[in-house]
């Protein structure tokens, strides 16, 4: 929705020639950019620890579900009707264990995505901050970030703004 009430504004300034002076329209891809800031790389690094830890948790009581699964299998001809009953109620249990710690760690609203906010956010400001320099210091109208869903299909090598951001934020 944001995209094209930004789209409809810029066609009106456009066509309208409610700005007598010429657009400067700049663009980045912050792909790049995260992928040569070295405070992206630390956080993702960070990040992949804690999914692989929480990985490493699931993995744990999905084996061992898979053991009293298995042990059930093996030998609910021989136990008695009680046996049965509590070893059904424990992997039921298990099994929903597994589903809660998933939901609770990858789900919608889980730690995943809270940690990837608090470990991301202050990178995410950093560039957003050296775009906002290089536009006023460039007198850029807008600037477009060309690897996410803003979707442009020609721009010209002179507007793309990605360089001067990443020497802003001192970056080869």
């Amino acid at each position: 929705m944001k995209k094209i009430i930004l789209l409809i504004i810029l066609y009106f300034f456009v066509l309208t020639g409610f700005s007598y002076s010429q657009l400067k329209i700049g663009y980045v891809d912050s792909k790049t950019i995260l992928s040569k800031l070295l405070d992206a790389q630390d956080a993702r690094q960070k990040l992949d620890a804690i999914i692989k830890d929480w990985q490493n948790d699931l993995k744990k009581l999905e084996d061992q579900k898979k053991a009293r699964q298995d042990d059930y299998d093996k030998r609910k001809l021989i136990m008695t009707e009680q046996t049965r009953g509590d070893l059904e109620d424990q992997i039921k249990k298990l099994d929903q264990q597994i589903t809660e710690y998933r939901d609770k760690k990858f789900g919608a609203n889980g730690e995943l995505f809270k940690q990837q906010e608090d470990l991301m956010k202050p990178v995410q400001n950093k560039i957003f901050n050296a775009i906002q320099d290089v536009a006023k210091d460039e007198s850029l109208d807008f600037v477009f970030d060309r690897s996410n869903a803003v979707v442009l299909l020609f721009a010209k090598e002179k507007y793309d703004i990605t360089p001067l951001v990443m020497d802003k934020l001192k970056l080869q």
